[in-house]
């Protein structure tokens, strides 16, 4: 069986801020300290917890030189509902980053939408429509 541990996206060097502010503040995952060695090189860890206090989703950003935000690649992160889905999109707005509805309905049995961290990384949000 395989399991995903996280997922990496880039960022350029010395931007921390500006990830914590789409990673943590905008789309409210918490941010985790980076172990021993890797803590050196820069970039910052983020993640989601379940109830149980199992990890539900990590993403690392990382420092990439020269810096290019991917356009098409990108996490996807679940939500409960489409109430939740609505909250988390006023949200990133409200703090400032674009939300993008085009394709909210085109993934079968999903509602969606996607956004661009601060560094213009694709990310995307959806959840089961019931």
């Amino acid at each position: 069986m395989l399991t995903l541990h996280h997922v990496q996206v880039s960022m350029p060097e010395g931007r921390e801020d500006d990830a914590r502010g789409f990673y943590r503040d905008a789309l409210g995952l918490d941010e985790v300290a980076k172990p021993g060695a890797l803590a050196q090189r820069g970039g910052a860890w983020f993640r989601a917890f379940a109830d149980d206090g199992a990890v539900a989703a990590e993403i690392h950003v990382g420092i990439d030189e020269p810096f290019v935000p991917a356009k098409r690649a990108h996490p996807a992160l679940v939500v409960e509902s489409t109430a939740a889905l609505e909250a988390l999109a006023a949200r990133i707005e409200g703090a400032g980053f674009d939300v993008n509805w085009a394709e909210r309905h085109t993934l079968d049995g999903y509602e969606r939408f996607h956004c661009r961290d601060a560094f213009g990384n694709r990310v995307e949000v959806l959840t089961p429509k019931l």
